[in-house]
C-alpha cells in the first residue's frame, strides 16, 4: 500500500522528503511485526538484539561496550537491558579475566533456547511474506546504505 494511503496525506515538501516519512513509517510497521513474536517471550527489541549479539559470541562472553557498539538502537543504555536480561534469566554476568574492573556477559542456555524458537517462528522472509524479490531487497538495501552516507 502506498505511504500516501496509509497516513492520510500527500503533502510532501519533495521525495526526498517522503523517502524519509517512509523510511520511518516502514520502520514502524517492521518493528510492530516483530514485536508479535517477542512478546510472546515476554523480551523487547533492544533484549532481543543483545541476545542475537551475545549468541554470535558464543561461547565467549562480551563486555557492555561491545554491545554498545554493536547494537542496532545507538540510543539504548545497554547496561540497564543487560540488567533486565539478568533478571529474567537470559544472560549471566561474570568479571572479566584480563580486566577486573570490566564485567563479561554471557548468554544463558534459556536465552540460546528462546533464539532457537524465534529462529523458527520469525523467518525474515516470511514477515514480507513475498512483497519483494531478492533482487529488490538487494537495491533496497544499497539504496538504505547509500541513504546514511
Amino acid at each position: 500500500m502506498e505511504l500516501e494511503n496509509e497516513i492520510a496525506s500527500n503533502k510532501f515538501d519533495d521525495n526526498i522528503h517522503k523517502s524519509v516519512v517512509n523510511v520511518i513509517y516502514t520502520y514502524g510497521w517492521v518493528t510492530n511485526l516483530i514485536r508479535q513474536h517477542l512478546d510472546k517471550y515476554n523480551i523487547t527489541m533492544q533484549q532481543f538484539n543483545i541476545l542475537r549479539i551475545l549468541r554470535g559470541q558464543h561461547p565467549e562472553p562480551a563486555t557492555v561496550n561491545v554491545l554498545k557498539e554493536r547494537m542496532l538502537d545507538k540510543m539504548s543504555d545497554a547496561s540497564r537491558i543487560v540488567e533486565r536480561l539478568v533478571q529474567k534469566g537470559l544472560v549471566s554476568r561474570c568479571t572479566n579475566v584480563k580486566d577486573r574492573r570490566a564485567v563479561d556477559i554471557k548468554i544463558s542456555p534459556e536465552g540460546l533456547e528462546i533464539l532457537k524458537k524465534l529462529d523458527t517462528e520469525m523467518v525474515t522472509k516470511d514477515l514480507i511474506k513475498g512483497t519483494i524479490t531478492d533482487e529488490e531487497a538487494s537495491l533496497l538495501s544499497s539504496l538504505l546504505d547509500k541513504m546514511r552516507g
